[in-house]
């Protein structure tokens, strides 16, 4: 159609390059409290904090990504689109808001922009400052059969931990350390099961379903989300019921408290708080979401273990709100999926969190908990490679003995040479309770020197550990005597040369 477009991650992409292009189409997504990716920070903040630039006579368009059981669903987009209007810009199209279900309404957004674009002027530019693709229907979920699970977790520990090894030699599965691995659990038989008590309906009910007609306890099972609450599914629900509380808790004056209010709480507290009388089994099922896929971090590399996968999985269970509570696809890993099953999964690439080429760059690592997954496969990669360069790795969880996870293994590196130093927290081992970060700090002389001979620096785990991870950094940056912005500037150029990587959840 003669347009010319070019992708670029956001991390690169300006306010000098926003004033220069005529056309900005803008796919972000949202992590944590309602906060842009990484790579989207410097320019969300030159928009959102900063002197606003005069966009008057450019056009733009927004696709926010994000996931409706968070209560600031598709902030960052949402600040993107109010920021660049605010600027003079006008848009191309209204900003669109994703679920995780996003492939069949970022399609359509396309397709709407293709024709504006089109119909206005078919020879301007197109930016996309994204880096994330879009499209999944051409990545293929392939089987993999589960051959081993081993609980990594010692006895007593208050945490369940597990590591799975499965079969992908028939399925031909390909991976690089750093990328994930994405599945659809099945939901747990007993919630399902409750569900249909509280519902009053019948089993083999026939819905209608993106996958055709199928009986009603075949879709709660393995094709749709029953737990999370999200905004759409309360809106639906409560148009349903005549609960003014629900009602209530929709306006505009409780959206702060919407998510306070859900938090801790699941689809069937609803039901059985405000149950209705008569709900037919298809009305139900149009107002859930399809059951999302969940991600893990691949815990081994394709050289040292050729045909498998390894995932590393911490089972999530706990109370709230008077009832048990469990994880769907954590729970569906550690018991419910049985030793020579297969599961469909998929590679999830990942190409913001890679090894150096260069096999001589030393590495530092930090990881709490299961987010250690991805160094143990950054290190059985750079054994297989012959890597020379040194590898540092943090790692906290709660005590020493029963959470040291893979401990056999980082000690034998340890002991062999690959790893050339370890630093631990265990957080419970000790009154006084010491993180990552805390460790990080007392290291911050050999932090700094480690970073100036090139080294790369590596996070992964938690959203609110990756905030204390960056603060610690600065301040071992300040502390070898940069001043905070000299800090945050030199965190910046890290970034952009690929030495600060970071894969938080």
């Amino acid at each position: 159609m003669g347009v010319q477009a070019i992708v670029q991650d956001m991390l690169t992409y300006g306010r000098a390059k926003l004033r220069r292009d005529h056309v900005v189409l803008v796919i972000v997504s949202t992590h944590g409290d309602g906060e842009p990716p990484d790579s989207a920070r410097v320019l969300h903040a030159a928009l959102t904090k900063g002197q606003i630039p005069d966009l008057r006579g450019k056009r733009f368009a927004v696709l926010a990504l994000g996931d409706a059981s968070y209560p600031r669903f598709c902030q960052a987009g949402k600040d993107f689109d109010t920021a660049l209007a605010a600027a003079g810009a006008t848009r191309l199209l209204p900003r669109t808001d994703c679920d995780v279900d996003y492939e069949e309404i970022a399609t359509h957004w396309m397709e709407q922009i293709i024709g504006a674009l089109a119909t206005n002027n078919a020879t301007q530019t197109a930016m996309f400052p994204a880096p994330t693709p879009l499209a999944k229907s051409d990545h293929i979920s392939l089987p993999a059969n589960l051959v081993e699970r081993v609980k990594l977790s010692g006895h007593g520990s208050s945490r369940e931990v597990w590591h799975l090894e499965l079969d992908t030699d028939e399925s031909d599965l390909h991976y690089t350390p750093g990328d994930s691995i994405s599945l659809v659990p099945g939901n747990a038989p007993q919630i399902v099961e409750e569900l249909l008590d509280r519902l009053e309906l019948d089993h083999l009910a026939s819905v209608q379903t993106q996958h055709g007609e199928i009986p009603l306890v075949e879709a709660l099972t393995s094709r749709y989300e029953i737990t999370r609450i999200t905004r759409p599914f309360l809106e639906c629900y409560a148009q349903l019921s005549e609960a003014k509380v629900l009602h209530s808790m929709l306006s505009e004056e409780s959206a702060n408290d919407f998510g306070e209010w859900t938090y801790g709480r699941e689809i069937i507290d609803i039901i059985g708080q405000y149950p209705i009388k008569g709900l037919c089994a298809q009305s139900f099922i149009d107002c859930l979401r399809p059951l999302p896929a969940r991600r893990y971090s691949i815990a081994s590399s394709i050289m040292s273990s050729p045909g498998e996968v390894h995932l590393t999985v911490a089972a999530v269970r706990y109370s709230s709100h008077g009832r048990e509570r469990i994880g769907v696809a954590s729970t569906f890993l550690a018991e419910r999926l049985a030793v020579g099953r297969s599961i469909p999964m998929r590679v999830e690439v990942n190409t913001e969190f890679r090894l150096p080429e260069n096999l001589g760059q030393p590495l530092i690592m930090v990881a709490a908990g299961t987010g250690v997954a991805p160094f143990r496969a950054f290190l059985q990669e750079r054994e297989a490679l012959g890597a020379t360069g040194r590898n540092w790795l943090i790692f906290g969880d709660r005590h020493l003995s029963t959470d040291f996870l893979y401990q056999r293994e980082w000690l034998r590196w340890l002991k062999d040479g690959r790893l050339t130093r370890l630093d631990v927290a265990f957080s419970r081992d000790q009154e006084h309770k010491v993180y990552v970060q805390d460790r990080l700090r007392e290291r911050a002389a050999d932090i700094y020197a480690w970073l100036e001979e090139g080294a790369a620096f590596y996070v992964c785990g938690a959203e609110a550990m990756g905030r204390a991870i960056q603060q610690a950094l600065i301040d071992a940056l300040r502390s070898a005597g940069r001043t905070q912005e000299q800090a945050e500037k030199y965190i910046l150029t890290l970034k952009q040369e690929g030495r600060y990587q970071r894969d938080v959840y």
